[in-house]
Parts: C-alpha cells; sequence; structure tokens
C-alpha cells in the first residue's frame, strides 16, 4: 500500500511538471494555431531569471516569490516580441511557424551559453522547502508539494481569466469565430497579443518552478516541448480543462509503468497508447463545438 500511495504522489508530481509546461501551450497553441517550439526556450528563460535573481536577491525564499513574478513578466515579453516580430505575419502558414520557432529556440539556447555558460547551474531552494511533508504515511518532497499547489494556482488563475474577464471574454469568442469576433468589434490582433504574453508568462513559471527540481542549463526546454505538446493534443486543442485531465493522467499512467519497468520504457509505453487513443479520439478528451463553417 504504501508503494502504491508512493507511486500516485509521483503520477501527481509528474503531472503538475506537466501541467505547468502545457498551460501556456494550451492557449497560444489553442487560439492562434501557432506550433511554438520556442515554449520551452521561455521556460528555460524563467529558470535562469530564477538564477539570475538570486545573484541579488539572497533570501532563497524572497528570491524565489520575486522570481515568479519576473520570470511571468521575461517569458511574456519574449513571447510578446516574437509574436510581433515574426508570428503575426505566419498565421495562415502553421507549418513555416514551426520552422521559424525552432530557428529562434535554437537561437535562445546559444544565447543562453554565451551570457550564462554551457555547463548547468543550481538554484537554492528555499528552506522551507527542504525536506518532506508526510501524507498518507508516505514522505513526499515539499518541492514536489509547491509545484503541485502552483500549478493548481495557475490553473485557477487562468479559468478566473477567461471565465470572469472581458480579455477571457475575448479570447473565448477568437477561439470559437474568428472571423465573427471581428465583425462585433474585437480586435483579434490585440487579443492575439495580449494571450501570447500569457502564455509565454507562464511558461517563464514553469521554469521557475523546475529549478526546485535540479540543475537548469540551456537545453532544459527540449526536456519539457514534446510532453507538453502531447498534453495539449490529448487534452484537447484549446482546452483548459482538457489540459489538466491530460497532465495529470499521463502522468499518473507514466509513474505506473515505471513502478512495473523502466523510465525509458514507460515513456515509449505511454506515447504508443497516446497515438492509439487519437485514433480512437482524434479531438483529444475535451472538445468544443464552434459555429464556424471551417
Amino acid at each position: 500500500m504504501d508503494a502504491v500511495i508512493s507511486q500516485l504522489f509521483a503520477g501527481l508530481s509528474l503531472g503538475s511538471v506537466l501541467l505547468l509546461a502545457a498551460l501556456g501551450l494550451a492557449l497560444t497553441f489553442g487560439q492562434m494555431g501557432v506550433i511554438n517550439m520556442a515554449h520551452g526556450e521561455f521556460m528555460m528563460a524563467g529558470a535562469y531569471t530564477a538564477f539570475a535573481v538570486q545573484k541579488v536577491v539572497s533570501d532563497a525564499g524572497v528570491s524565489l516569490l520575486v522570481s515568479l513574478v519576473v520570470g511571468f513578466v521575461v517569458g511574456g515579453l519574449l513571447g510578446l516580441i516574437l509574436e510581433i516580430t515574426l508570428i503575426s505575419r505566419m498565421y495562415s502558414r502553421p507549418l513555416d511557424t514551426l520552422l521559424v520557432t525552432f530557428g529562434v529556440a535554437l537561437v535562445l539556447q546559444q544565447l543562453a551559453r554565451d551570457v550564462f555558460g554551457a555547463p548547468n547551474v543550481d538554484v537554492r531552494a528555499p528552506q522551507w522547502l527542504s525536506g518532506a511533508v508526510q501524507i498518507l504515511g508516505v514522505g513526499v518532497p515539499k518541492t514536489r508539494v509547491f509545484i503541485l499547489a502552483l500549478s493548481i494556482l495557475c490553473v485557477v488563475a487562468l479559468s478566473l481569466v477567461l471565465k470572469l474577464t472581458p480579455l477571457g471574454r475575448r479570447i473565448r469568442a477568437t477561439v470559437q469565430n474568428r472571423d465573427l469576433a471581428e465583425t462585433s468589434g474585437v480586435s483579434t490582433r490585440a487579443t492575439d497579443r495580449l494571450t501570447f504574453f500569457i502564455g509565454s508568462g507562464v511558461a517563464g513559471v514553469a521554469g521557475v518552478a523546475l529549478t526546485l527540481l535540479g540543475s537548469i542549463g540551456p537545453t532544459l526546454g527540449t526536456n519539457y516541448i514534446v510532453d507538453a505538446f502531447l498534453v495539449v493534443v490529448v487534452g484537447g486543442i484549446g482546452q483548459l480543462k482538457g489540459a489538466v485531465i491530460a497532465a495529470f493522467a499521463l502522468g499518473l499512467l507514466q509513474a505506473t509503468i515505471e513502478y512495473s519497468s523502466t523510465a525509458s520504457l514507460a515513456k515509449v509505453l505511454v506515447f504508443v497508447i497516446i497515438v492509439a487513443f487519437l485514433q480512437v479520439r482524434p479531438q483529444g478528451i475535451v472538445s468544443v463545438r464552434t459555429r464556424s463553417l471551417a
């Protein structure tokens, strides 16, 4: 029973990391159809932001809280710059966005090497996140519990923005029918930019959270970008609820398979299961009906 509970929390922990990585993509990929391969590098930028902030703010606890805010702004600004300079010219060419953002990802990785160096660096965790907390008799690292709470907080915040604010109504209108939203007076260009800022900002927050799990380096984002896209596709394009379900389902599935095999084999089996699932339900776990004739 202890082993089962331990694997359960391992799956929830992995799911929370996947969810943080995929939340921003659920917005940008879902609304604008942009295949942003630089999303992982926005996470890397958030991680290095935490490293830089800790150089200025010596207290690790305060540094973490400041880094979450600054990482959101840094990631958001990078996404906004990318959208204005390149993405806005390629909305009708999704495959071109894949190639262009892949090139941007390589540029950002090299920039990180030039500024911070090629070797991985560490960010000190706050003292109040050291050790483990006992849950149902199983010790769970406090850093994992913090990431789980942070992912839930981000989901709740995004849900409130989408459901209760004018920006959220404009985003939902643009997702459901861009042309009709335009004729109703919604500036879809401004909505796209704000959405890209928020989605990329969440990636920056995810990067800050990942510093609690180990060393960070220029290739940090490449370890999560594929899994993030899988979460978005399995959950349903543009569906926040679907991304939450998919992230935790995939995390629990991988942790369960790892219990009786290896991590590499678990990843392969999870990918095979995803492919089989998409053959049966290509629209993902959650789909939305629109008035679009396309």
